[in-house]
This record gives structure tokens, sequence and C-alpha cells, in this order.
């Protein structure tokens, strides 16, 4: 049985991948907790941990802020729908961009126009953002996306990538983006939420399409501002493993 559900969920997640969804993220998230629950140690797991951008946790955002004081510091982005990316620059050159599945992309991501080609840094500088497709829905600007990432040719006319992390980096997170920023890069909008009872606020706003509509999103993602408490959560995995997490409906 375990088997047959992990070939299945491999075979989802390809499809995915490639721009064609097969089941809703809801369905394969189901699946995939079902997996976990009769063969968490799987290659599908194990595989998965390997992977250099994994997917943003999906919980109830209950389970996300417990144990964070009331008045904790939170941004709120959009969740932009297209394809992750990380690039590596060595000393200021761009050396290498990497796709979910661990794909070399960086011949293709060197055309598009908003990704630098040099900064003025030296040593390792490792961005995370997605690559995506600016004026289209959600679903056709993940297709567009994967789709030039998968051609042998193209120019990258009509792809633009938003940086949003820097992932070798002690800056809080709206310091990391005003980084990036002046090295070059977009950034998505955000808003500050200074309480944690406001999440629920700005989710509602954007279900109204009242933030976030200049962007193809399907969600929003909320994120702790303190690196510090980022770190905490970080080491602290078994308790409180996220410091950021996706709301998509």
């Amino acid at each position: 049985m375990s088997t047959y559900l992990e070939e299945r969920l491999q075979w989802y997640d390809d499809n995915y991948r490639s721009g064609n969804a097969l089941i809703s993220d809801a369905q394969f998230d189901q699946l995939e907790n079902n997996l976990k629950r009769v063969s968490p140690n799987c290659d599908y797991f194990i595989n998965k941990k390997s992977l250099p951008l994994p997917s943003l946790p999906k919980e109830r955002i209950e389970e996300f802020i417990e144990g964070l004081l009331p008045d904790t510091r939170l941004l709120i982005e959009p969740k932009i729908d297209g394809c992750a990316i990380a690039l590596q620059y060595r000393n200021g050159n761009l050396e290498k961009a990497i796709s979910r599945k661990g794909t070399d992309v960086t011949s293709k991501i060197a055309k598009i126009e908003d990704i630098p080609n040099q900064l003025p840094i030296q040593g390792i500088f490792q961005v995370r953002g997605e690559l995506y497709a600016p004026n289209r829905p959600p679903n056709f600007s993940q297709r567009i996306a994967s789709g030039f990432l998968r051609a042998k040719e193209g120019s990258g006319e009509g792809v633009s990538f938003c940086s949003f992390q820097i992932l070798n980096s002690r800056l809080n997170q709206h310091e990391a983006k005003k980084h990036l920023q002046k090295l070059g890069f977009s950034t998505p909008k955000d808003v500050y939420c200074n309480f944690t009872s406001q999440v629920q606020i700005f989710r509602k706003q954007w279900l109204e399409k009242k933030l976030f509509s200049e962007y193809p999103t399907d969600g929003i993602v909320v994120k702790i501002n303190s690196r510090k408490i980022q770190l905490i959560r970080e080491k602290s995995y078994d308790c409180y493993p996220y410091w950021q997490m996706a709301i998509k409906n």
C-alpha cells in the first residue's frame, strides 16, 4: 500500500512541477500526510529533505503562532505562484541557479532581466525567490515559468524574478529585503502584523482581493521578522519547526 501511495505522490508531484496540476493542493497534502503516517522513512521523504528549496509548511495558523508572544512582529507577503529558485553568487558573480528539484538552471536564469549577473559583494551570497509571469492568473504564471525552465530556447521575456530571502544571512526579514533591493533585486510588497491576532484580518483582505492583487498569488506567507526567533525555531524543530508559513485558503 505504501509503495503504491509513494509512486502516486511522486507522479502527482512531477506533473505539478511540469505545470500540469492533476489534484488540488489540499488533496495532495492529504495524500502526503497519509504516506507519512504509514511510512515516514520511505524514499519519498528522504529525497524531499535533500531538496534545496523545500515547500513552505501549510499547517493551521494556530499551530504556527503557538509559543509566540502576542506582540511578536510578523511580516505578511504574497505567495506568488511560480517556480522556486535559489541563486548563489561567489565574489559578486552569479555562480549557480538551482530549481526546487535540484536542477541546475543557471543558463536559463541568466537571461532574466531582473536578476543581476554581478553584485558588489565578496564571498558566498545565496538568495531564494520565485520565477513567475506577471499579469497572469496564478496557474498560468506557474506554467509559463516552468515551461521557460524546461524549454531548450527562450529569451526570458514575460518572466520575472521576485526575491524574498537571503539564505545565508543574520539579518531579520525586513532588513534582508531592504538589502536585496539595494543590490538590484525585486522584492515583494509586504505588510507588518504587530499582533498574531491580526493574521486572519490580512488573510480575509487577500481572499477579498484587497491585498497583493498585483501579483499572481495562491495565498499569503506569514513570516516571523526577527532573525533571532527564526533561528530558535530552526534549532527547536520538534517543538516549533517553522518561522514562515503559507496560508492558501
